[in-house]
């Protein structure tokens, strides 16, 4: 079993930015596809970013955040990464970090783990 724990979220203004975290134990971030889903209040909980396993690193983001966000991964610390750039009131969200080890990667496909989120707030 796959354990992730995010970290990272804040209230920040437009036009700001945030870096999220997620470390992961009991399973390696390079051997599984991981991403990064929010909810806003009230809403569904949407697809943000994914990160490919092993050497592909292959990115995927939606077409909300594209160009604003950066997912990345360092084996070391067993961590993934959120950076978050030019945030906007729509970025609010809780964000959760989930893993994948089955094959296929991306915003569609289904995630057997999941962190417990982290709050992200942007204040216009």
């Amino acid at each position: 079993q796959v354990q992730l724990m995010e970290s990272g979220g804040g209230s920040v203004q437009a036009g700001g930015s945030l870096r999220l975290s997620c470390t992961a134990s009991g399973g390696s971030v390079s051997t599984h596809c991981m991403a990064w889903f929010r909810q806003p209040p009230g809403k569904k909980r949407e697809g943000v970013a994914a990160i490919d396993s092993g050497s592909r690193q292959w990115p995927f983001y939606s077409e909300s955040v594209k160009g604003r966000f950066t997912i990345s991964r360092d084996s070391a610390t067993n961590t993934v990464y959120l950076e978050m750039n030019s945030l906007n009131v729509d970025d609010s969200a809780m964000y959760y970090c989930a893993a994948r080890r089955d094959s296929g990667c991306g915003l569609m496909v289904t995630y057997s783990f999941w962190g417990e989120g982290t709050q992200v707030t942007v204040s216009s």
